[in-house]
């Protein structure tokens, strides 16, 4: 340190360098072993094209098993939670996707509590992540927590109805929602730039919060910062998606067939979904899973703690008393047998010693010695 106590700065040409410089290699190395987990949830009544725009923005068949309900399964059609998981592999990055699908979600006439077995499947992945963080054994926690959630809104309509203003208002405390226009290509350019405006318009008046984009570093180049700019434009993402492709004119594409023309998928002039699939893919999916830590995951665990605080009889608590209790109990039970053995070890060199000092000593009446 000179004089004035300032530190002196050590010039290019005797420069010494640490090492530290290659941390980002190193985490790099250790994220691309052990891999990445993304949950997204797709919410939606049938026939919006949920399962084609999945299969669509990641080049796979989540739905090869499905059956279409008959007559009088769609009759008492319920909300339930069906599971797909599928690993992914891109330059040996790898990828395990899984797909949250709600089939049944506002089909059925009474509609009131379809947005209920949404909100009770994504609570249960908290609490079994809470479970487990809080557990002995934290260094294998399977994350099954939902980062992201498709919300598909009807083309045909003009907003938002009663059962998405309900849906949302429940859903945005626990999830990144990011709304979507199902099957928009029935509409032309002016229709949906109308029912965009309509749909934010709905948000804002409701009150309802959906994922916010983070803003952009000043250290970004100019490229990106437009690319922000047109993707926070196009909410909410207003696509179309198809699973065939089509050939005109010597080029093979993505696209839908009709009688006035053709619908190129990946066209920004004819659909959003080039926009959806680079945010919540190439730009955005680990804000997703920052944002789902830090935020919804911590309001969850903060109620959590805040009700087994208070009631010192609540029955999480106890779960979670039994659980380590449990686990607690069988370290002891293995220590106890481990000393018992050790117990049972000693009394054996005991007798043996005994037996070999009384066979050094002379013998009376010819006794024998069995050792």
């Amino acid at each position: 340190m000179s004089a004035s106590g300032s530190v002196p700065r050590v010039g290019k040409e005797n420069e010494r360098l640490i090492g530290f410089a290659t941390l980002p290699e190193q985490v790099h190395r250790k994220s691309v072993k052990k891999g990445f987990d993304f949950t997204l949830m797709v919410v939606g009544e049938s026939g919006l094209g949920k399962s084609t725009l999945i299969n669509s923005l990641f080049l796979a068949d989540f739905y090869n098993d499905r059956k279409l309900p008959t007559v009088s399964d769609l009759i008492k059609k319920t909300t339930s939670i069906q599971q797909h998981t599928i690993e992914i592999e891109e330059r040996g990055v790898k990828l395990r996707l899984t797909v949250v699908d709600t089939p049944g979600f506002g089909d059925s006439i009474n509609c009131e509590e379809s947005w209920k077995t949404c909100v009770d499947y994504i609570d249960d992945q908290f609490h079994q992540y809470f479970q487990a963080e809080s557990g002995l054994n934290r260094k294998h926690i399977q994350d099954g927590r939902v980062h992201c959630c498709l919300y598909f809104i009807p083309s045909y309509g003009r907003g938002l109805r009663q059962l998405d203003i309900q849906s949302l208002k429940t859903l945005q405390t626990r999830v990144n929602i990011i709304p979507v226009i199902g099957k928009s290509d029935i509409l032309t350019p002016t229709e949906v730039r109308t029912l965009k405006d309509s749909i934010l318009e709905d948000l804002k008046s409701n009150h309802i919060q959906i994922y916010q984009f983070p803003d952009c570093d000043e250290e970004e180049d100019e490229e990106f910062k437009k690319q922000d700019r047109e993707l926070k434009a196009a909410i909410p993402f207003a696509v179309a998606s198809s699973d065939t492709f089509v050939e005109v004119a010597g080029k093979r594409f993505r696209g839908r067939v009709y009688p006035w023309g053709i619908v190129e998928v990946e066209n920004p002039n004819h659909s959003d979904f080039v926009k959806l699939r680079t945010m919540l893919i190439q730009s955005h999916m680990h804000d997703l899973k920052e944002t789902t830590q830090e935020l919804h995951y911590e309001n969850f665990r903060a109620r959590a703690i805040a009700q087994i605080s208070q009631n010192p009889h609540n029955k999480e608590r106890n779960k979670l008393k039994r659980e380590s209790s449990s686990d607690v109990a069988q370290q002891q039970d293995m220590l106890l047998q481990k000393e018992a053995e050790i117990k049972r070890m000693q009394q054996m060199i005991s007798k043996m010693e005994a037996k070999l000092r009384a066979a050094g000593q002379p013998q009376n009446r010819g006794e024998s010695i069995d050792i």
